[in-house]
């Protein structure tokens, strides 16, 4: 989240909102639960306004159940879970789960010849078992036949050798995988060894696997990922921002750097439409929640407006990984 610097940079230099400047102050939650509670708090201990986080589902869910006690609008950027939004509180800029499961569906019988799909998700995470559950109902009713179910858990996440010849045997047309991409780079180096040349689907969290792979990029050629950003769109608001995340990174933004980006903005315009003045209002906090479904944001990944169960509206796209880099589809 430290990436959403950049954001509160562009917004400070433009006069801040309504007077006043922002200050992110970044807690690293390590992907834990409990960790990401003790960081929660550490934040309210300085006087944290509004809370934007937490990148991943699990940590948003024990976040959010804080979050909720104490009335502050929190926005996660790419946490998906159904429940990390449960309270009316909470909202997110990324997609929920169950929509990305339908979604990468309906693209795949749309789009693609493939209609024997073989998937590998992650039975222990909240993430990847949820896109799984609608994409198995989804591809029932579009004519797509999963040929294998193969899960794992994070015990078992580095070794991949026995799903992968399960999917070698089921003459699969497509591998689905509704999981991160820290593992999704150890099953396409070891599909890539095995000389497997099934292509690849997933969903947002695939996004970040060519920087995974490392020098390896020919693992994930092919691979193709339903995203809300691409960073080789051409016009100007994507180009500026990669423009000015190469300058200060020294690298090209993924996904969740658009995500966090543009909860920075959600959140300005939020106070902006709230007419938050003073970071002491007594009543900023409902302030602000109420008027996150008032506004409309036109970000880096989409034209976003927000429905009282804290759902973003907005398209998705589709990117394929071709010479190590991102290509809209």
């Amino acid at each position: 989240m430290q990436l959403s610097l950049l954001a509160v940079d562009e917004v400070n230099a433009a006069g801040g909102v309504n007077g006043m400047t922002l200050k992110l102050n970044f807690q690293d939650d390590a992907h834990d639960p409990e960790k990401a509670v003790n960081a929660y708090n550490t934040l309210m201990d300085a006087g944290m306004k509004v809370l934007l986080g937490t990148v991943t589902s699990k940590p948003c869910i024990a976040v959010g159940e804080e979050s909720k006690k104490d009335g502050i609008l929190q926005v996660t950027p790419s946490g998906s879970a159904v429940d990390c939004i449960k309270y009316d509180n909470a909202f997110r800029v990324c997609f929920n789960d169950p929509a990305q499961g339908t979604a990468s569906a309906d693209f795949i019988s749309k789009n693609l010849s493939a209609r024997k799909i073989a998937v590998i998700y992650d039975s222990s995470d909240v993430y990847s078992s949820g896109i799984f559950a609608t994409f198995k109902e989804s591809a029932a009713e579009k004519g797509l036949t999963i040929v294998t179910e193969q899960a794992f858990t994070d015990q078992s996440n580095t070794d991949f050798s026995v799903q992968l010849q399960k999917v070698r045997e089921s003459g699969a047309e497509l591998i689905f995988l509704p999981i991160y991409y820290q593992e999704a780079s150890y099953i396409m180096t070891q599909a890539q060894t095995a000389g497997m040349t099934t292509p690849f689907f997933g969903c947002d969290g695939l996004d970040g696997v060519i920087k995974q792979l490392g020098t390896n990029t020919a693992a994930a050629e092919g691979t193709m990922l339903l995203t809300p950003f691409a960073a080789d769109a051409t016009d100007k608001k994507t180009s500026d921002f990669v423009a000015a995340y190469k300058a200060k990174y020294n690298t090209t933004p993924d996904q969740f750097a658009a995500d966090g980006y543009d909860g920075i903005y959600t959140i300005v315009a939020a106070l902006k439409n709230a007419n938050i003045e003073d970071p002491q209002d007594k009543d900023i906090n409902a302030k602000l929640i109420a008027a996150m479904t008032k506004i409309e944001v036109d970000g880096l990944t989409g034209k976003m407006t927000w429905n009282v169960a804290g759902e973003p509206t907005k398209t998705a796209k589709a990117v394929k990984i071709v010479s190590g880099v991102y290509k809209a589809m």
